[in-house]
């Protein structure tokens, strides 16, 4: 499974890259549901302000040809897009063309969806990764020459930042970048949020766990999963904005941390067409 954020009903909104679907999840009930099936592989996902969730589709990995499967799921291959999924399951195209494999998203606060578009890992060509804007013009290129950039967020001053190589960076309107931290250590990272006093918790994969990285760029807390997985992308939940819910794309369950010591940054929904 990989991460989403809560909706209007209080629920979660997790993708499986490897099913190509989405699923409600009720934390409370430890119950989740698939509502949605978009093909290909479904990676990042942001909710809309009618209760829509906006995804971004990386055409689908063959999953026969990794291992991490014992019975992997079938290959299902899609249009590499940004795809629209309603509350019934009705799932259209956003942006179709000219996308590598779209992997994580964040909206802006003026709605603008921002999100990364690395290709395939690993990276075919050198460099080639960027990050693109879908505005209500249409789509539109944000930064260019990443080598593979991964999962985005905002910072709590509007900066974008993303996993790129080993570490997050911050990148600016002007094309220039910095690092927050250029190395996270193992497992790197994926899809990753920030709380409401800028620290940033990174979901890094193989380590099995979430990285917490302060505004300094100092590694400062991790928070282990018990057991062997996959831990792929975070957000912050619940009425407080005080629980942590990581995804554990392997084996495929979604955990929590409740009772956080400051909130997460509240995060922006899609205010939809014009």
């Amino acid at each position: 499974m990989w991460c989403d954020t809560g909706d209007q009903a209080g629920t979660l909104v997790v993708t499986s890259v490897a099913e190509g679907a989405l699923y409600r999840v009720w934390p409370a009930e430890h119950r989740a549901v698939q509502f949605a099936d978009t093909g290909g592989g479904a990676n990042g996902a942001a909710l809309a302000s009618d209760g829509s969730i906006v995804v971004t589709q990386n055409g689908g990995i063959d999953f026969t040809k990794i291992g991490l499967f014992d019975e992997p799921p079938p290959y299902r291959p899609a249009t590499p897009g940004l795809q629209l999924a309603t509350p019934d399951g009705r799932v259209s195209y956003l942006a179709e063309y000219d996308l590598h494999a779209p992997n994580d998203l964040a909206v802006a606060s003026n709605g603008d969806v921002y999100f990364t578009d690395p290709g395939h890992y690993p990276p075919e060509v050198e460099d080639a990764a960027r990050v693109m804007i879908f505005d209500r013009n249409g789509l539109r290129s944000f930064a260019t020459g990443f080598n593979f950039c991964n999962g985005i967020a905002f910072d709590r001053t509007g900066d974008v930042v993303v996993v790129e190589r080993q570490g997050l960076q911050r990148v600016f309107a002007d094309g220039s970048r910095e690092w927050l931290i250029e190395t996270l250590g193992r497992g790197a990272g994926d899809g990753f949020c920030f709380d409401a006093e800028g620290r940033a918790y990174v979901a890094s994969t193989i380590e099995h766990g979430v990285r917490v990285v302060d505004p300094d760029g100092k590694i400062v807390d991790f928070l282990e999963i018990e057991g062997k997985g996959l831990t792929t992308n975070c957000c912050f939940g619940g009425d407080d904005l005080r629980t942590l819910y990581a995804t554990d794309a392997i084996p495929g369950r979604v955990v929590a941390w409740e009772h956080m010591p400051t909130p997460g940054l509240p995060l922006m929904s899609w205010p939809g067409p014009a």
